[in-house]
């Protein structure tokens, strides 16, 4: 799809959902749009029904973590038009404290995307039917992919031959497993690839 296809695209969009559009982006062939929190289930509405536009596969919805930020998530939205061959992202920014719209109303299939959401970054979704863990166990702690996630995680569960069945314990790691002072694996190597040089330390 060309640039010119997609600005017109977006232009058409901003000039129907003002109040709902933030802005817009056209890069690597791409559209992305930027919605606001409260204006996300009608503007997605109006990408799946109107003529211009007839978005009528939602393809995936995921978020992504930035702690740093005070609306430290982005839930991404990506949609197909196979009437127009298009495809379209939209994001929205959502702070930790705030609740997103679900968007089963308008796709159910959205159902087990929210859940996954929820799941691995804790973000929360109105109006969702069954909003409960889909990827980890019931009694699991924490939400996984967000960065502040340990990569260790908080507990261990093994396999007890002692006890015959499964059995949960909290992650105990020796010190010097935590210490990573090298930039590849291939650190100590006879030979030191491009690139995989320590950058000098610079003096006061």
């Amino acid at each position: 799809m060309s640039d010119e296809t997609l600005a017109e695209l977006a232009e058409h969009i901003l000039m129907r959902r003002p109040d709902e559009v933030l802005g817009t982006a056209v890069a690597f062939g791409e559209l992305t749009v930027e919605a606001t929190l409260p204006g996300i289930v009608p503007l997605i509405e109006f990408l799946r029904n109107d003529p211009s536009c007839r978005f009528s596969t939602l393809i995936d919805i995921t978020a992504i973590d930035h702690p740093a930020r005070p609306a430290r998530f982005d839930v991404v939205y990506h949609l197909l038009s196979m009437y127009q061959n298009q495809r379209i992202r939209v994001k929205i920014k959502v702070r930790e404290d705030e609740l997103v719209p679900s968007l089963i109303g308008v796709f159910p299939a959205a159902n087990w995307y929210e859940r996954e959401i929820f799941d691995m970054f804790g973000i929360f979704f109105t109006g969702h039917p069954d909003l409960r863990r889909i990827l980890t166990d019931y009694g699991f702690r924490g939400h996984p992919l967000r960065k502040d996630f340990p990569t260790t995680g908080y507990v261990e569960v093994r396999w007890n031959d002692l006890e015959k069945r499964v059995v949960y314990e909290p992650v105990n790691l020796v010190q010097e497993y935590r210490q990573f002072d090298f930039l590849s694996p291939w650190e100590g190597a006879k030979y030191v690839l491009p690139g995989d040089e320590k950058a000098p330390e610079s003096k006061p």
